[in-house]
């Protein structure tokens, strides 16, 4: 396991150079540049700009000069938030949106796996049509939709919660909801399935002929079993929700890298671009590789050579 795990973590790197290229390709091929305005200036301080912050050489050199500060840890300094490197800026707004994500995970996971769980376990019953039709809601209706949605009912209506800002218990509540209502009924959807599947083996039939009791065989079979598939799913999605919601920290103004991000597309601070983008990535690619990881923690029959 050891050699596959050096093996996986060396891919990361030509993976990061891929993404920062594609990356550094498009922001360019977007209109209009970081120094646009709608009162335009002096064209003698553009050009100091431009100097200051090398984008008065060739796009080749620019990238190259990149990849060399990236690889030393360097992501450049914005161009937008009075000259603050933009590493320090990713990872003051980190916490905020890992606290975030990880709040709106625990809600996908107990809701998710408690309704797929009890919808496979009473199918074709009230409960699990109830199952469905969340599921199906869930899937459908954009996180957007129902963040307006509860701050309508709950900030407006209601005045029991605030619409906006971080530092509070309470303004964690809508956002988080908002932001984890999708993958819960993702989640909810692929443990029904993978459930039943489960429920239909030989082995469970096998097991409860053997005399065990129901939790028993639950435990030690049914969810066990039947966590692969929710596992696979589970990675990208903890990092999508860990690594920050764009739309969702708009929308509750909550200073995460989501709204970091929003704010750099913005005002075209190509280096605080490039530093998210490449932030995710790696995120992203940790993920797949801990979700490849349980796998073997959950069926010993998986080898990794």
């Amino acid at each position: 396991m050891a050699s596959y795990f050096i093996r996986r973590i060396l891919w990361i790197i030509p993976l990061l150079l891929v993404v920062s290229l594609i990356t550094f390709g498009l922001m360019h091929l977007v209109p209009g540049g970081p120094w646009d305005r709608e009162k335009a200036l002096a064209p003698a301080v553009v050009d100091n700009l431009n100097r200051k912050y090398n984008l008065d050489r060739p796009l080749w050199e620019q990238y190259g000069l990149f990849v060399w500060n990236a690889s030393h840890g360097d992501l450049g300094i914005s161009y937008s938030s009075q000259d603050k490197n933009v590493a320090e800026i990713i990872m003051r707004g980190f916490p905020i949106t890992a606290t975030l994500g990880l709040v709106a995970l625990a809600f996908a996971l107990i809701v998710g796996l408690g309704l797929g769980l009890v919808s496979a376990l009473r199918q074709n019953s009230w409960l699990d049509y109830l199952s469905l039709f969340f599921a199906t809601v869930g899937a459908s209706t954009p996180n957007f939709v129902v963040a307006m949605v509860m701050i309508i009912v709950f900030s407006v209506g209601l005045h029991l919660l605030k619409t906006g800002g971080w530092g509070s218990p309470d303004q964690v509540i809508m956002p988080a909801i908002a932001l984890g209502l999708t993958p819960a009924a993702f989640l909810a959807r692929i443990t029904r399935a993978s459930v039943l599947e489960t429920l239909s083996q030989d082995y469970i039939r096998t097991a409860r002929a053997k005399g065990l009791s129901e939790r028993l065989v639950l435990t030690r079979h049914i969810v066990k079993n039947a966590l692969i598939p929710i596992v696979t799913v589970l990675g990208p999605m903890a990092a999508y929700l860990v690594t920050g919601s764009f739309i969702i920290e708009n929308v509750f103004s909550i200073p995460g890298i989501g709204r970091i991000f929003v704010q750099g597309i913005g005002g075209r601070d190509y280096a605080l671009i490039m530093g998210a983008v490449l932030f995710y990535a790696l995120i992203v690619a940790l993920a797949n590789l801990a979700v490849d990881l349980i796998y073997g923690v959950l069926d010993p029959r998986i080898r990794y050579s």
